[in-house]
């Protein structure tokens, strides 16, 4: 019983040091991008005396961003199986996107302010290196493999480049929109919309009307 209580304090000062690294690490990612940002910049802002605590709590580059995308995505995964879970067998473009939207725009809300995790995730998303990881997670979580399968059902039938070349767009629009405004919030700019739910409605707006779309009959 001794041994149990001597860890608690070190479990949890360890969870602590963990946290902090991934808070800085996103926040200096957001801000000055991957490759400007090292291992050692992260420790010394996150006040962590050894110069080497990433590596120790994290390994790799790729195994921090991995990790700040997971800390984030149980979350949003959460917001979303309650939206997509309400909407049960909708055949409404609109519902699909909106699930696919407004999730992270919640968990943006309830972050607080300043948020960074939106401009972190643009970094991700533009470099080759790193942007796999992002996808990767995001389809490894059940809700948006639903909201995929549902949006397939229900929007018009395109040809297999298109499909492909509106997917990009939705990801650009997404990624880059949320960013925008968390950068717009951070320096004390106006926005176009004044919440997060406000400039999510939006963007469904803008995605739903991209799926709807008519295509250009080729010549």
């Amino acid at each position: 019983m001794v041994t149990d209580v001597s860890r608690t304090p070190r479990a949890e000062q360890v969870g602590a040091t963990r946290d902090q690294i991934l808070r800085t690490a996103e926040r200096l990612f957001a801000e000055q991008g991957l490759y400007a940002v090292s291992n050692r910049q992260i420790s010394a802002a996150a006040g962590q005396g050894n110069n080497a605590a990433v590596g120790y709590h994290f390994g790799t580059k790729v195994d921090l961003v991995r990790a700040i995308v997971r800390r984030h995505a149980s979350r949003v995964e959460s917001l979303r199986l309650e939206m997509v879970s309400a909407i049960g067998d909708s055949d409404d473009v609109r519902d699909w996107v909106a699930c696919l939207v407004h999730p992270t725009a919640s968990h943006l809300a309830a972050l607080g302010d300043p948020t960074w995790y939106a401009r972190f995730g643009a970094q991700v998303m533009t470099d080759p290196a790193f942007r796999a990881i992002m996808s990767e997670e995001a389809l490894a979580t059940p809700s948006l493999r639903q909201v995929v399968q549902g949006l397939d059902r229900c929007r018009p039938e395109l040809p297999p480049e298109v499909q492909a070349e509106r997917g990009d767009m939705t990801r650009h629009l997404m990624v880059h929109g949320f960013a925008e405004r968390e950068r717009a919030l951070a320096e004390g700019v106006g926005t176009p919309r004044p919440t997060w739910h406000d400039a999510a409605d939006g963007l469904v707006d803008a995605i739903t009307g991209l799926w709807l779309a008519p295509v250009t009959p080729r010549a």
